[in-house]
């Protein structure tokens, strides 16, 4: 038994559900055979009672209390003794199949979108891929727990097929064909229990995507008085979903109430018919009640394939589901093969000029911070967009291009510290030390770097505490120095921070730019920033204009050019005044 999750979840085959059923079957294949041998001899033990029991009832009236009595009732017990066994450990065989295949796919999932980063979200709405893994997953899952049970039922079928033509031959055939004929009635509900099953997945799959955009919206729905209007859009789509999960359960209560009525009817003219036999003397009464028996225990086999049918159903629809989520490609291609250059290369971006020199403190200014942002998002190699891989591969990383180069050794050393910061619910020590590497000195270090130590006051129990839901509890300044001081935790070769001051008053954002010019000192750091609080601590500034440097100075250099008349200086001026007037309104 693996402990779970597993370091590797996989690389599943895309093209059907099939396939990816199997692929699973094969990635558990040890436990699943494991229960199915279990299951086997559990349901061969289940199927020996009616055997063993006509011969005792048989026995008894033909030699009393005798010891072929004794011998067969001492059988008995033993088949017992072990169906106890096999149903214990068969159904902790059961539970490991079903979380091996639902945890394993839920962290294929997970894997998955964390690294397609943004590409799914542009793909799928945040709700269809949540439900994927809260309920497609263990849907999944089903399908592996009730495996033992299927093929036990089937190999016990064809045993009790063989006894029983030996004993009767009209009877048996009466009993093996009857029982399939009451699977194929039930087998016709599977479609439309499918096609239902499917249009209740869609729907609350919407549902869920509509719900999460509600409460992440809910401060500004109530600024504008929207909240009646989409809880109004909740209601509806809520009762389409419950519209579609009545149509399922009527037709899952009628596949249900028939799995009842059927086999039931089917006993009741065994037992008749196995009645006419004895009374004529074909069978004995002990061969009558194996028959009874066999007929009442085959109702087993027959109530685990319907329901193997049913989370079969279940399955296909899920799989589909995990499929397309899986399906969504990253709009980063992991194509690199060449080992990352050296430490101390230089990163360069040849479409906008931008060069970032070997433990530099670089800032880049711009009338467009959004533009600014865009040349670090790409040094970054956060996407190839844009325009296309044309401009990805403009970017180069001391000899070697950026796409050349592994995505993972491009992550390690190469770190983008985006303008919105994004936190997430947990441990605030998990929360900043996301290379577990860190340890108290280091993470008090980085927060006080930061200047972000009045956040281990508004957190219960400091660094010990958690994280409430995308750092609700904090301020914007505090979220903001929260996500400066993961950044810093990485350690990273080369550190790009878009903003990463924009919501702080000018003396907590004056400590910052002094604290980041020490702690980073030695190592490449690009900021996006038109502070003259973060431009004045900054080795030098490049102003960028239509997507290209145009001019490259120390702030101050760059003011002394302006008042000189160099035009690319009075624009970069003219930004700085701007951005800095910009600010004190907002403070």
């Amino acid at each position: 038994m693996r402990p779970l999750p597993e370091a590797d979840p996989g690389r599943p085959p895309l093209t059907s559900p099939a396939a990816f059923m199997w692929w699973q079957t094969k990635r558990q294949w040890g436990v699943l055979v494991g229960a199915v041998i279990v299951g086997i001899i559990g349901a061969v033990c289940q199927a020996a009672v009616p055997f063993v029991l006509g011969r005792a009832i048989d026995g008894g009236l033909e030699h009393g209390l005798s010891p072929s009595l004794l011998r067969w009732c001492l059988i008995l017990a033993g088949i017992g003794v072990v169906s106890l066994f096999t149903g214990a450990f068969g159904h902790r065989l059961d539970v490991v199949n079903w979380l091996r295949a639902s945890l394993n796919t839920s962290q294929l999932i997970g894997h998955h979108v964390a690294s397609t980063g943004s590409a799914i979200t542009r793909e799928l709405p945040t709700g269809e891929v949540v439900a994927t893994v809260a309920s497609d997953a263990l849907r999944l899952g089903e399908i592996y727990a009730q495996a033992a049970r299927l093929l036990g039922g089937l190999v016990t079928y064809i045993l009790v097929a063989v006894v029983l033509l030996q004993s009767s031959v009209s009877l048996g055939v009466a009993v093996l064909i009857g029982l399939p004929v009451v699977a194929a009635v039930l087998a016709l509900l599977v479609r439309p229990l499918q096609r239902r099953q499917a249009i209740q997945r869609e729907a609350a799959g919407r549902l869920t995507t509509l719900g999460a955009d509600t409460v992440s919206g809910l401060r500004i729905l109530r600024g504008i008085g929207g909240e009646e209007v989409f809880a109004g859009r909740y209601r509806e789509q809520s009762q389409k979903v419950r519209a579609a999960g009545t149509a399922v359960a009527q037709t899952q209560s009628t596949l249900d109430a028939l799995q009842t009525l059927l086999p039931g009817l089917f006993l009741a003219g065994v037992v008749w018919y196995g009645a006419h036999l004895a009374l004529a003397g074909e069978i004995t009464p002990g061969q009558l009640v194996t028959f009874y028996g066999y007929a009442a225990y085959l109702t087993q086999p027959l109530r685990a394939a319907t329901q193997a049918v049913q989370s079969g159903t279940r399955a296909v629809v899920a799989s589909r589901k995990i499929i397309k989520v899986l399906q969504v490609t990253h709009d980063v291609p992991d194509t690199g093969t060449e080992a990352a250059p050296p430490a101390g290369s230089e990163l360069s971006d040849s479409d906008s000029g931008l060069v970032a020199h070997p433990g530099q403190f670089l800032a880049v200014v711009s009338a467009d911070p959004d533009a600014s942002a865009e040349i670090l998002a790409r040094m970054a190699r956060q996407h190839d967009t844009a325009d296309g891989a044309e401009k990805a591969g403009d970017v180069r990383w001391g000899e070697r291009l950026l796409t050349d180069v592994p995505l993972a050794q491009v992550r390690e050393r190469i770190v983008l510290s985006e303008a919105t910061p994004a936190l997430f619910t947990g441990p605030l020590t998990e929360e900043l030390d996301t290379r577990e590497r860190a340890d108290r000195a280091d993470l008090e270090s980085a927060l006080a770097t930061s200047d972000a130590g009045d956040v281990l006051d508004s957190i219960p129990d400091g660094l010990d505490g958690t994280m409430t839901e995308k750092g609700r509890s904090l301020s914007g300044g505090q979220r903001q120095r929260v996500a400066l001081a993961r950044a810093l935790l990485t350690e990273a070769e080369i550190l790009l921070l878009v903003e990463p001051t924009s919501a702080v008053d000018a003396h907590t954002e004056a400590r910052i730019a002094a604290n980041l010019t020490r702690a980073r000192a030695g190592r490449t750091t690009v900021v996006v920033s038109a502070s003259p609080l973060v431009l004045d601590q900054v080795d030098e500034v490049a102003f960028v204009s239509d997507g290209r440097v145009e001019v490259r100075g120390g702030h101050r250099a760059l003011l002394e050019m302006a008042d000189a008349g160099h035009p690319g200086a009075l624009a970069y001026r003219n930004v700085v005044s701007r951005a800095t007037a910009e600010q004190e309104v907002a403070r």
